[in-house]
């Protein structure tokens, strides 16, 4: 009887310290950059033959802007980045040319990403979003047009790498300085 009051307490203590523990509940800066690592070596430099179906994405720079009254929403507009990201690599027409270990990490730490900081997104004041929305809405509509037009083409998938790798590189440019970023893992 004592030996399985000691288990119960023990599992009970263990819960307690697993539950208490403070989750990190918004974006890590350090999960960015490596989700960018990932993106820049899974492909290496943009190959030569598909420098012809090569474009540029008009870039909504203005989403992702960041001042101390709209911090808030330009979290908002990375955490949606990130969404967005994660929606366009759900699916089995992905370039088997890639390194398939970088993509599956890149593809593991968005939904961490994601799940990490959805917490903070219904706590924070959000009300310029709208403004952000549209611009973010067409960005991302063109990338995945480009996948579509293209067919899913390997080369279509480097224009998307490389305009996402863009996106990735303005956000932690322009945003490093966000108190909603985290340092911690």
């Amino acid at each position: 009887m004592a030996i399985q009051t000691i288990t119960w307490m023990s599992a009970f203590l263990c819960l307690v310290q697993v539950f208490s523990m403070p989750m990190p509940c918004q974006l890590q800066q350090h999960l960015v950059r490596e989700t960018h690592s990932l993106l820049r070596d899974m492909g290496g430099h943009f190959p030569l033959e598909c420098l012809q179906e090569n474009v540029r994405i008009e870039f909504p720079a203005t989403a992702f802007a960041t001042s101390e009254y709209l911090q808030p929403s330009g979290a908002k507009a990375i955490y949606e980045t990130l969404k967005n990201i994660e929606t366009l690599f759900v699916t089995d027409k992905l370039p088997t040319m890639w390194d398939q270990q970088k993509l599956d990490n890149f593809q593991n730490i968005i939904y961490r990403q994601i799940e990490d900081s959805e917490c903070v997104m219904g706590s924070v004041d959000t009300s310029d979003y709208p403004i952000r929305a549209e611009g973010m809405k067409t960005y991302f509509e063109n990338i995945s047009g480009v996948l579509t037009e293209k067919n899913f083409s390997y080369c279509a998938w480097e224009v998307v790498r490389k305009e996402l790798l863009r996106t990735l590189d303005f956000i932690l440019e322009h945003n490093s300085d966000s108190l909603l970023w985290s340092n911690r893992t």
